[in-house]
This record gives structure tokens, sequence and C-alpha cells, in this order.
């Protein structure tokens, strides 16, 4: 649902429906490594993805998940001091461990004061029935979704990223989730080494074919100490400007159904991190800009779906 005839429908906008206030999450490190890392399927990881598993701004490893949920809130707390919480596994894969470890730390990430529900950032190929099983379990005690990296559905794409699986894993978990009644986020870069406009609208079409509650739209970051900052000193390939990125994301976003949630229209990295595009450094003026457009063009979500 769109609230105020907004032109899409926003993860705050849907948070605030459903639980009545502003709903913040906590990005948490649960002290996972990934499959993709460790050498079971390789040990690069995906090409792009930072040295913190993409959870630069999650809590400190070192501290139980108790800990890290209490100094998140402090910081959080500042800006909305009645806010409610989703605690939010974030830093590599998070369904990537035995299932009494699994359980242990979701749980204890549930039980703290004012947290309503639990996220969890995983990859498809980390979702055995067992982890399936206690979703669905946890689900029945809080709101439950889980966050699925497919960055892009050009196999070829995915080969170069090094993203270790191919579609049908993907698809076969989305079907496993959906049985059991677990929403389903799904996470997409544009900007990829190579992508065409055409592919990446192509990526949206794709997941959007799917049963899927929520998408996160990210802007490909080149960084620091990843194999992706390595390839673009040694052989750079085209970044996205800004204005071919705001322009993409309004394409993209009429072609999104109005009942998916849209949980990002852009990302930041650790700035002290970031090689390219430095435009995207100014996450504030980048959500201004896109807004202003989007008003502009009389953007709305889900207008050109047929």
């Amino acid at each position: 649902m769109i609230l105020n005839s907004n032109p899409y429908n926003s993860l705050n906008n849907y948070l605030k429906t459903k639980f009545g206030t502003k709903v913040a999450k906590l990005s948490l490190d649960g002290g996972f490594t990934c499959p993709n890392r460790d050498g079971t399927l390789s040990t690069e990881g995906c090409i792009f993805c930072s040295e913190g598993g993409s959870g630069d701004f999650a809590g400190k490893r070192l501290l139980s998940i108790s800990q890290q949920i209490e100094q998140q809130k402090q910081n959080v707390s500042k800006k909305w001091p009645n806010a409610k919480y989703i605690s939010y596994f974030q830093a590599f894969t998070n369904t990537y461990a035995p299932i009494d470890i699994l359980r242990s730390k979701y749980t204890e990430a549930i039980s703290q004061s004012d947290v309503v529900g639990l996220a969890i950032a995983t990859r498809p190929d980390c979702l055995g029935n067992d982890v399936i099983e206690l979703l669905k379990e946890l689900n029945k005690k809080t709101y439950v979704w889980v966050e699925l990296g497919l960055q892009t559905c050009n196999e070829k794409t995915a080969k170069y990223i090094n993203r270790g699986y191919e579609n049908y894993v993907f698809e076969d978990a989305v079907s496993r989730l959906n049985l059991a009644g677990i929403h389903v986020v799904v996470h997409l870069i544009l900007g990829l080494p190579n992508e065409t406009h055409e592919d990446m609208l192509n990526s949206v079409k794709y997941i959007c074919s799917f049963n899927i509650q929520g998408i996160k739209i990210q802007l490909l970051h080149v960084l620091k100490n990843t194999p992706l900052g390595a390839i673009h000193k040694n052989n750079p390939f085209h970044i996205l400007t800004k204005d071919e990125y705001l322009s993409l994301v309004c394409i993209i976003l009429e072609h999104i159904p109005k009942e998916i949630v849209i949980h990002r229209l852009t990302g930041d990295g650790a700035k002290i991190n970031l090689i390219a595009p430095q435009w995207s450094g100014n996450k504030k003026d980048v959500l201004n800009s896109l807004n202003k457009l989007i008003s502009e063009k009389n953007i709305h979500q889900g207008c050109k779906i047929v």
C-alpha cells in the first residue's frame, strides 16, 4: 500500500503502516563468513564485496548480539527516540552456520526490547531445509524477511562477478521461502561491468516475475581492497554518472509492481574505501536529486506494468 500518494512504496512507509510507528534497522555482524570466501566455492568472494562482507556499518563482531543491539540503539535513538527496531543480520552470509548457532543468534536478536522484526541477508545457496524451517518457526513469533543477493539475472555477468550460483538456485530459494510464508527481498546492483541499461531493466523484470515482497536497488561501488578495485585500476570500465543513475532508477521504478516494497534506491559504502563513483559519497544529495527528478517527471511505481 502506498501512503499519502507517494510515488513509490517505501520501506519507511510500509513499516510505519505495519507497526504504527517509526521502525529502524539495527545492522548486526553475526560473526559469519561466506562459502564464496572460505574456499567452499571460492576464496575471492564476489568481486565487488567489501572486506566487511557488505556489512561495513554493522556492529562489531567481537561484541555479543545483545551488546551490538544496545550500541546500535544508542546511536539510532538520538534521531528517533520512540522508534521500534528490526534486528538486521547484514555482514557476510547470515545463514551460513550450523542450525543451533543460527537459532541462538536469531533468538537473542529478537528477544531484545522494542525489537519487532528480524531481517537476514544471505545467499540463495545457503538456505537448507533446516534453515527454512527455523525461519518459519521464528516468523510465528516476529516479522521475518530474508534478503537474497541476486545482483543480476544475466548469467554471463554473474560468472564475471564470481557470484557462485546460477539463477535456478535463486528461483528455488524464492519458491521455498514462499511456501514457508517468509517475505523475500532481492538485491540488484546497477552499473555492473559491461551491462547495458536493457540488461539492468531485464533483471528488474526478472525478479518481479516472482512472488517477492521487496527490492533493494544498489549503485555499483568500486571499493579499495576488492578484486573489482584491481580490475578498475588496470582496465577502467564505465561507471554510471549521477544523471545516468537517476534516470535509470526512474525507468526501473515504473516497472516494479506497486505492492513490492522499495527497501533502497541507492546506497553508500564507507567513504574511506570508495574509489568510484565519488559522487555517490553524498547519499543525501543523491536521494534529494532523485526525489526531485521523480517529481518533475511525475514518476510512479508500477505505472508501466501490463
